[in-house]
């Protein structure tokens, strides 16, 4: 039987890294994928396993493994040095004495084989079939979103989430953020599900929920590591509350499709317009404390947006580019750290 093995930071894990895996995989019987995690690094190693083994998880010849390492005792870094090499090596043995073959896409995949006295195989070290590495993923997520597999996305992704009562315009404002920041947008399920929101039963508020965070969970797999998403599950919870003074059962995986990194509240402070399907102006103002009074019990912290259109959406956009900033920020923090891929 033949083992091999394949090692790496994997910050993020991404589509040439599983072509890697997939190709060391046709040269053994197993593969163990080495996840190598620095006490300084500030991704935690769960939460690349969780991408590693949601990838392969139908593969069970692949075994994905954690080394914890500390570096003040052994380097972190990508540079093809026969020192640094040697020094890894001596780890790999350790936890490999039986793996006669290592798979890798860097110049030093042949100095750590050398003094492993174990096969090398290469893969595409010129980069020229993956053009990417976790480095230039760092650096421009937008730009090489498309290189991450979807479980990837899912966590790395952004959701901005627009909520408010009824006439508050928070289809057009998403449709136009939507357009300014040329991402994403996930419409409200409720419109498609409910023709009247004055005529409406606890099941059909059980469709929306599930269809609503369907709707998420494909656009956070979709071109774009933004989405903004009009209303989500806190606000159909209080339709319940509001309709039927009943609280909706729902389950743990709908929260989780509907957790956002900013919540933006859209206030009652502009005219109220009646097209038919809403609820009269009062009953629209009472909805506004009942939405409010939830996202207050499940501990949603909002940003509050008010004003004419053009200052909703001026506010909006300032308080997105905020929280992209934040983002890039900790990406650059993160990468400060971290020299190899």
């Amino acid at each position: 039987m033949r083992k091999g093995f394949v090692f790496g930071k994997f910050m993020p894990f991404h589509k040439g890294h599983e072509a890697m895996i997939r190709f060391a995989l046709s040269y053994c019987d197993e593969l163990s994928v080495l996840i190598c995690c620095s006490n300084r690094e500030t991704l935690p190693a769960p939460v690349r396993q969780v991408w590693l083994e949601h990838t392969f998880r139908e593969e069970p010849r692949i075994r994905v493994m954690v080394y914890r390492y500390d570096e003040s005792l052994l380097p972190n870094t990508s540079a093809s040095s026969a020192e640094v090499s040697a020094m890894w090596a001596a780890q790999f043995k350790l936890i490999f004495p039986d793996h006669t073959l290592v798979v890798t896409s860097e110049p030093y995949g042949e100095l750590v084989a050398n003094f492993l006295g174990i096969t090398h195989i290469p893969f595409d070290v010129e980069k020229g079939r993956y053009p990417v590495s976790a480095t230039k993923i760092r650096a421009d997520l937008p730009a090489t979103w498309q290189y991450l597999p979807d479980t990837v996305k899912q966590s790395l992704v952004t959701k901005v989430v627009i909520l408010g009562t009824e006439s508050t315009g928070k289809t057009t404002l998403t449709s136009r953020l939507a357009a300014h920041f040329n991402c994403s947008a996930v419409m409200e399920a409720g419109r498609d599900i409910i023709a009247d929101s004055r005529n409406f039963g606890p099941d059909d508020l059980q469709l929306i929920a599930k269809e609503h965070a369907d709707r998420i969970d494909e656009a956070a797999t979709g071109d774009s590591p933004l989405i903004v998403i009009d209303t989500n599950i806190h606000i159909t919870l209080s339709y319940g509350e509001f309709a039927f003074n009943h609280e909706l059962p729902v389950e743990r995986n709908i929260f989780e499709s509907n957790r956002a990194d900013l919540y933006l509240y859209l206030s009652s402070d502009v005219p109220y317009v009646q097209d038919g399907t809403r609820l009269s102006e009062s009953d629209r103002n009472l909805l506004d404390i009942c939405h409010r009074r939830v996202l207050d019990k499940y501990a949603i912290t909002c940003e509050e947006i008010s004003g004419d259109w053009d200052e909703r959406f001026s506010q909006a956009v300032i308080l997105i580019e905020q929280l992209m900033q934040r983002k890039v920020d900790s990406w650059y923090q993160f990468t400060e750290r971290v020299e190899t891929v």
